[in-house]
């Protein structure tokens, strides 16, 4: 096997996360390996939403009509429909138009996208390749060694068994919910555990839809009186769908081809010609790790959160994991950042947010989970047409946070972050209640959240400044020489990447709400005020971690003149 015996950054797993991460510390200039004991195909995509928080770094990374030509048939409805069976009734459903009809809502210049793993992966390994990354297949990775400036991974070459050692500053595991990187940390779990077992099967079955007299959807779900048991998705848009057979907390059975055809054949209501390409056991859990690094060796996406995909928040919450990571890690590599305060921001930073999407996405699925009916709801009868309308509205109701939670995506704020310079006087409560919220996503400049989009009269999307390093917005050319005089040899001198941007248009500056807004390489409002600050080095050396709490005298130094 041949490879880079050093490397700045060793990411050990090629999933959606690991490529992310190596195609973006690529881009930044980094010396990236990654390694993975798979083939670099997708035989079981274990996802295909593409979230529009993670379009908007598709966009950021010149990859938008990669992922919108990878496929997937763009054309192909959306809509959920829940049944009883194909052939039987169709209780309700929620109309969602296509890809290609779908248009991007006032808060962001994109919209979501279905892109599964095997059409999206390929789409990252050539962004990290193209940028630099060094991606390796076939290659086990077994152990670790720490010492006090990098980290010794020992790999093994699964088709010759030969071993080699790997130095790198750091090591990222992106090796999946069973992270073997995270057990030898001894870093633990908690959450609700185990919620069901379940078995995905990809299957090809042409002319699906000819089988029955339903409008075509993406995801149809079936309900019995206990409730939604199984779900078949267009996995291509065209004659291959992955069908889900949702279980309880017990085990399930290993089911051999016969036996899933026969759950096929129950959710249809009929026999029919497929074709199994695949089966996959897997559990459904909700788990966050309690730490996501100890000392250089660092977890990032289901390595640290396991979540049910009921809301398809598992692999975007992992990538936005790699775009808060990409930035500290550069930082640090660098030189203008400290270590020790960014990776501890990386936890305090993303464990919540992790958090917050693991008990939503299980609230979903109780939700399909406590659907309840008897078996009269398969009969043509006055009490089997009412339960069909009770369950409608009951799904209608229910689940409508999860195909509509805009604010899930891009209302996640970082509100207890040692890097953010955060605001007096807020209003606990309504904070919480934004937090909470799953539809409504007003955007805001406050310190932490998702710097607002907003177009700009030549075309551009203000969220296509941020990526890079710091950007620190002004809104009158007045405004902009005085914060260029303010920052920019303290910056300078600091060694961050960092520019002034004058916006000269009085509605972007009202959405903003305030003359100064500093926005970090990830596109998260670091600081903002009125005024320029007493000491703009403060403001700095906080937002980069060298320099610690917050005190009254340091509170009055970055909060103006």
């Amino acid at each position: 096997m041949t490879f880079k015996v050093e490397t700045e950054i060793l990411v050990v797993g090629a999933g959606p996360v690991g490529l992310a991460l190596a195609g973006d510390l690529s881009n930044r200039g980094h010396e990236v390996t990654l390694v993975d004991m798979n083939d670099g195909t997708a035989g079981q995509p274990k996802m295909d939403m593409v979230g529009i928080r993670t379009m908007e770094y598709m966009r950021r990374w010149g990859l938008t009509e990669r992922v919108h030509n990878a496929g997937y048939n763009r054309d192909y409805p959306q809509d959920n429909v829940f049944l009883t069976t194909m052939t039987g009734f169709e209780i309700g459903r929620q109309i969602m138009p296509s890809m290609s009809r779908e248009i991007p809502p006032a808060q962001s210049p994109v919209t979501r996208e279905r892109c599964p793993q095997n059409f999206f992966d390929p789409v990252l390994t050539e962004f990290a390749r193209e940028k630099g990354a060094e991606i390796h297949y076939g290659l086990k990775y077994l152990e670790h060694e720490q010492k006090s400036d990098h980290v010794v991974a020992k790999i093994s070459c699964l088709k010759t068994g030969e071993t080699k050692q790997i130095s790198a500053q750091f090591l990222v595991g992106c090796d999946g919910g069973n992270s073997g990187i995270r057990d030898e940390l001894g870093i633990e779990m908690h959450g609700a555990g185990v919620l069901t077992y379940t078995t995905n099967v990809i299957f090809e079955a042409q002319g699906f839809n000819d089988l029955h007299d339903k409008t075509p959807g993406y995801r149809y779900m079936f309900v019995g009186p206990d409730g939604a048991w199984g779900t078949i998705v267009a996995i291509d848009g065209r004659d291959r769908w992955r069908m889900s057979i949702i279980g309880d907390k017990n085990p399930q059975p290993l089911y051999n081809e016969e036996e899933v055809a026969e759950f096929a054949y129950k959710m249809v209501g009929k026999k029919f010609d497929l074709t199994v390409i695949s089966i996959m056991p897997w559990i459904r859990s909700e788990l966050v790790a309690d730490r996501y690094h100890s000392g250089r060796v660092i977890l990032c996406g289901d390595a640290c959160h396991r979540t049910s995909p009921t809301a398809g928040l598992g692999m975007n919450t992992g990538i936005g994991d790699a775009v808060d990571l990409a930035w500290k890690l550069s930082a640090i590599l660098q030189g203008w950042g400290d270590k020790e305060a960014l990776l501890r921001s990386y936890d305090q930073e993303r464990i919540p947010i992790a958090a917050r999407f693991t008990q939503f996405s299980t609230g979903n699925l109780n939700t399909m989970k406590a659907a309840a009916a008897t078996e009269e709801m398969f009969k043509e009868s006055d009490e089997g047409r009412e339960q069909r309308r009770r369950l409608r509205k009951y799904f209608d109701e229910g689940l409508r946070r999860e195909w509509f939670s805009l604010n899930m995506h891009l209302g996640n704020r970082y509100m207890n972050s040692d890097i953010i310079i955060y605001e007096e006087g807020e209003d606990p409560d309504l904070i919480a209640k934004e937090y909470e919220e799953a539809i409504i996503y007003n955007q805001t400049s406050r310190p932490g959240a998702r710097a607002p989009h907003a177009w700009l009269r030549d075309g551009r999307s203000m969220i296509d400044f941020f990526g890079g390093g710091f950007v620190l917005l002004t809104f009158t050319d007045v405004d902009r020489r005085a914060a260029e005089e303010a920052f920019a040899v303290q910056a300078k001198e600091l060694g961050i990447p960092f520019e002034v941007l004058l916006v000269d248009q009085p509605d972007i500056a009202n959405i903003y709400d305030r003359r100064f807004v500093l926005v970090r390489p990830d596109g998260h409002v670091a600081w903002r005020n009125e005024h320029l600050p007493l000491d703009p080095s403060f403001v700095l050396e906080k937002v980069v971690g060298k320099r610690s709490s917050l005190g009254a005298q340091d509170a009055k130094r970055s909060s103006g003149r």
